[in-house]
């Protein structure tokens, strides 16, 4: 293939006289590199998003729950021993779950108020290590203890929460439950003061606006709880949560029930591969689009150069090698286009999160509000085997759109060409 890469290289330049050809063909080039750049950066935000969603939802939450179907476990400490003798089980914690009204003097808010063990919490999540201020410890006080102390038991909140209710570590906080006593004049709602020992961050706003943490005595205490919502279980490796949450199924004995993380988000995650793929497919049109100048760049090459074309025939060319020729001009195209559109696409990704901090400095704006959205960041993860498709999908493309007009330059009569010269 030596003198068709030496004259299609040459076609692709244009003479000074056509600058026209070499304008599509750069258009062309543009094409595919934007079309490539914006396909990586996006695939990556929505890994980099479904990965951050995953790693938070997973951060705060197990990786299987088991519960009980009469809403209640109350022989915990059987169920706990059971589950963590299942190799693959790495940590386990008993929790209560309960919705109640927090109250300050600033303000009133709905949360979840969630009784947990303080000693075992840590082996399933990571609430131990997103705490801005204070300490779990302060959680164990029971309400007789602190009564002793003239003192409030403790309850640890969302750092999004504390400033929706004016309060801050040390202040007090009334929980309020709807599910209180009932008397000659109605249900009269259960309230407790308590005092803030901890605050934390998750950096998924849903959590820290709406989640707030007890010790599990004092949860079994307040809402009158003889036993305990569930279990969490932390498993080694979260793909296989189906056969673990199977083999811990079967070892339980009595009317109990598991759930994994998959199960318990399977919408939103459905959701977001979803969405993936819808923009996989619409971003791959700006790649057909450049397809299109692929293949006008091509034919506009082809007229100008019939005369040049007829020669060839005339000196022996055959039909094959002209069609590499404008084959090599179109691939060209295509290889270029699609390099440079990777090595933007994974920049622009990798720094992503700077180049976002850049542009909200400069306009002073936040281009992700965190009430707005699940993330307080916009994430990126690049995957490789994404790129390596996009990259692929976008020389095929381009391979494709030069078929056409290399088989119409082929088939060019020479008689034609010289008929007028």
């Amino acid at each position: 293939m030596g003198y068709e890469l030496f004259i299609g290289l040459r076609y692709l330049r244009g003479k000074k006289k056509s600058r026209f050809v070499s304008v599509i063909t750069f258009i062309s080039i543009l094409g595919i590199t934007v079309g490539v750049t914006a396909l990586i950066i996006v695939l990556s935000v929505m890994s980099g998003f479904q990965e951050d969603i995953k790693e938070k939802i997973l951060g705060i939450n197990a990786h299987i729950v088991i519960s009980e179907f009469g809403g209640t476990i109350y022989d915990y400490d059987t169920v706990l021993k059971s589950s963590l003798a299942i190799e693959e089980v790495i940590g386990a914690t008993p929790f209560t779950y309960n919705q109640a009204m927090l109250s300050t003097e600033d303000g009133v808010t709905g949360s979840i108020i969630r009784g947990i063990d303080t000693d075992t919490v840590g082996d399933v999540t990571i609430l131990p290590e997103r705490l801005k201020v204070g300490s779990l410890e302060g959680l164990n006080k029971t309400f007789r203890e602190a009564a002793k102390e003239d003192d409030l038991p403790g309850i640890v909140v969302g750092r999004e929460l504390a400033i929706g209710l004016g309060a801050g570590l040390g202040d007090e906080v009334n929980i309020i439950s709807p599910s209180g006593s009932s008397a000659s004049g109605g249900n009269i709602p259960r309230m407790a003061a308590f005092k803030i020992v901890g605050v934390f961050e998750l950096g998924m706003y849903e959590y820290d606006t709406g989640l707030s943490f007890i010790s599990l005595k004092n949860a079994q205490t307040f809402f009158k709880h003889k036993g305990v919502s569930g279990i969490e279980l932390k498993i080694a490796d979260i793909y296989k949560a189906e056969e673990v949450s199977q083999k811990v199924y079967d070892a339980l004995p009595g009317s109990y029930w598991t759930r994994t993380w998959m199960d318990m988000n399977r919408n939103l995650f459905n959701a977001l591969k979803l969405e993936k793929g819808a923009i996989f497919i619409i971003l791959t049109l700006i790649i057909l689009v450049a397809a299109l100048n692929i293949i006008s760049s091509l034919i506009m090459i082809v007229m100008e150069k019939s005369k040049e074309i007829a020669i060839l025939k005339s000196l022996g060319a055959s039909s094959t090698s002209i069609m590499k020729i404008f084959m090599i001009d179109g691939i060209i195209i295509g290889v270029i286009g699609t390099a440079l559109g990777v090595l933007l696409g994974v920049t622009g990704a990798v720094y992503l999160d700077n180049i976002v901090g850049l542009i909200e400095e400069i306009f002073n704006f936040k281009l992700l509000p965190p009430s707005v959205y699940y993330i307080d960041r916009l994430p990126s993860k690049v995957e490789p085997g994404s790129v390596v498709i996009i990259a692929l999908i976008s020389l095929g493309i381009s391979f494709l759109a030069t078929i056409y007009p290399s088989y119409k330059a082929s088939k060019y009569d020479p008689v034609e060409g010289l008929r007028y010269e």
